[in-house]
C-alpha cells in the first residue's frame, strides 16, 4: 500500500474513531472532518504549483520517472538543477539580432503596466463625470456604452488593425496600447464607486476653491481606492495574459510579450517541457507579487457597497 492509500486510511479511521467515543454528540467529530476536507481541497488547489515548481528544477532525465520531486536519496545535481532555466534566460537567434528571455518579461512588464495606469487614469475620469455631471445626452451616451459592451472584442480587431495601419503605428506598442486605454466596463465601475462618494464633500471641495481636477485626485480617488485597487488588479492581469492583440499587432521578434513567447515554446520545446514550464513559472511571478501587494484593497474592493448603510 503506497503512503498516499495509508495516510488515507488513517483519516478515515481518526473520524470513526472521534464518532465512536462520542456518538450523540459528534461535534468534534464533525469539525474533525471539516478540517479534513478543507485540508484536502487546498492540498488539490496547491498540487499544481507544486508540481510546477518540481518540473522546473527537475533534470530532462527524471522529468517522466516522478510525479512531483524525486526521492531525497537521489536528490543530486543530476536530478536537480537549474539547467531548464539556463537554456530558457540563453539568447535566442532572430532576425533583428540576439534575443533573451527577460527581454519578453520586459515587453510584458511595460505593456501591462502602461496599460494599467492609462485605463485607470481614464476610465476613473470618465466614471467621475458620469456620476458627478450632468450633460445632454447622458443617458443616451451611457445606454450607447453599455450595449458597446456586448460587442465581442475579436469582432472589432480588424477595423481597428485598419485604423492602426492607416496610423502606421503596427509592430509598435502605441499601436497595442491605445486601443484598449478606455473601456465601457472600467468607467461603469468607476461610475458606480463614484455614486457612493458623498456629494457634500464635492461641494466642500468646490466652495473651497479645488478645481475640478483637484477634486477628483484629492478628495475622490482616495475614498474609492479599495475599488481602483481592484481594477488595477484585473486590468493588470488582462493585459498581462493578453495574447490575441500582441500576436496580431506586434511582429518583431524583439517587441513580442510573454504569453505570444511561451505559446511559441510550446512547440519549441515540445520534448522538453521543463524549459517551458520555466517560463510559465518566471511567468506567474510578477501577478502574484501584485496581487498579494494589493490583496487587501482588492478585498476591500469586491466587498465594497456588500453592506448598505
Amino acid at each position: 500500500m503506497n503512503p498516499l492509500r495509508l495516510l488515507v486510511c488513517a483519516l478515515v479511521f481518526g473520524f470513526l474513531l472521534l464518532w465512536a467515543l462520542s456518538p450523540r454528540r459528534p461535534r468534534l467529530a464533525l469539525a474533525y472532518l471539516r478540517l479534513v476536507l478543507l485540508g484536502s481541497a487546498c492540498l488539490l488547489v496547491l498540487a499544481p504549483f507544486f508540481w510546477l515548481l518540481a518540473a522546473v528544477f527537475k533534470d530532462r532525465d527524471y522529468f517522466n520517472e516522478y510525479l512531483f520531486f524525486p526521492p531525497l536519496s537521489e536528490w543530486s545535481s543530476a536530478s536537480l538543477n537549474l539547467d531548464n532555466f539556463r537554456r530558457l534566460l540563453a539568447g535566442k537567434p532572430s532576425v533583428t539580432g540576439t534575443v533573451y528571455f527577460w527581454q519578453y518579461v520586459l515587453n510584458s512588464l511595460f505593456f501591462a503596466c502602461t496599460s494599467t495606469v492609462l485605463q485607470l487614469l481614464f476610465c476613473s475620469l470618465g466614471g467621475y463625470a458620469l456620476a458627478r455631471y450632468d450633460f445632454r445626452g447622458k443617458t443616451a451616451l451611457m445606454t450607447f456604452m453599455l450595449g458597446s459592451m456586448m460587442i465581442p472584442g475579436v469582432l472589432l480587431m480588424a477595423p481597428i488593425y485598419e485604423l492602426m495601419v492607416k496610423l502606421q503605428l503596427i509592430d509598435t506598442y502605441h499601436g497595442l496600447i491605445i486601443p484598449g486605454v478606455v473601456g465601457a466596463y472600467g468607467i461603469f465601475l468607476f461610475r458606480q464607486a463614484i455614486l457612493g462618494v458623498p456629494a457634500e464633500i464635492v461641494d466642500a471641495g468646490r466652495i473651497d476653491g479645488c478645481s475640478e481636477l483637484k477634486i477628483y485626485y484629492s478628495l475622490v480617488m482616495p475614498l474609492v481606492r479599495p475599488m481602483a485597487a481592484a481594477f488595477c488588479l484585473v486590468s493588470f492581469l488582462g493585459n498581462w495574459n493578453a495574447f490575441f492583440g500582441p500576436n496580431v499587432f506586434l511582429h518583431s521578434q524583439a517587441k513580442l510579450t510573454l504569453p505570444v513567447v511561451l505559446n511559441l515554446y510550446v512547440s519549441q520545446y515540445g520534448s522538453d517541457y521543463g524549459v517551458f514550464l520555466s517560463g510559465t513559472a518566471l511567468a506567474i511571478l510578477p501577478p502574484a507579487v501584485l496581487f498579494f501587494a494589493l490583496e487587501k484593497e482588492f478585498v476591500g474592493g469586491l466587498t465594497s457597497g456588500a453592506v448598505k448603510g
